[in-house]
């Protein structure tokens, strides 16, 4: 499988949130109701650990599920935070997850990348999916819709006038 977009949105979403960090202490505050920096992170590297499971499943022959819930459950986000060491932690633990995620889809088969994964996507309470995927489909939506949308969610919480603030994106999936 070519993993080449998957890799550059992991890329993208790492260049993200070093501009954040970047942006000084105390860090960019959230909307009420929206995730900080570290939560994003935190939540994206949830999804990725569990991209990562449903991949090596897949991949030694056996049943595979997918549930994006835990990656937006306040406590979870909140451990590992604690356990990364916080935002600097957060991002090497994702620069490390996405090379192993890219590694691991890279030798997946036409075969395994059609098998069908029950999957539950779940975005700001509301059910977006409650059915079997390609998994081959849920590896494309993260490169093409869930990292870059992560990534713009970031940079969002730069304030207007840093001069790094991008024009406004398409809302990330939870």
């Amino acid at each position: 499988m070519d993993t080449s977009a998957l890799a550059g949105a992991y890329r993208t979403l790492l260049d993200a949130a070093a501009t954040v960090a970047g942006a000084g202490e105390p860090g960019p505050v959230p909307p009420p109701g929206e995730w900080d920096a570290e939560q994003i992170l935190a939540h994206v590297s949830v999804l990725t650990a569990t991209t990562l499971v449903t991949v090596a499943t897949v991949a030694c022959g056996s049943g595979a599920t997918y549930d994006n819930r835990p990656a937006q459950d306040g406590w979870t986000l909140g451990t590992v935070i604690t356990r990364a060491g916080g935002a600097p932690g957060l991002r090497e633990r994702l620069r490390r997850q996405g090379e192993a995620l890219c590694l691991a889809a890279a030798v997946l088969g036409d075969a395994e990348r059609a098998v069908r994964v029950p999957t539950l996507l779940v975005s700001h309470g509301t059910l977006l999916v409650d059915a079997p995927m390609p998994l081959g489909d849920l590896l494309t939506g993260l490169a093409d819709a869930e990292l870059p949308g992560h990534a713009a969610q970031l940079l969002a919480l730069l304030p207007p006038d840093s001069g790094t603030r991008p024009e406004p994106a398409a809302n990330a999936t939870a």
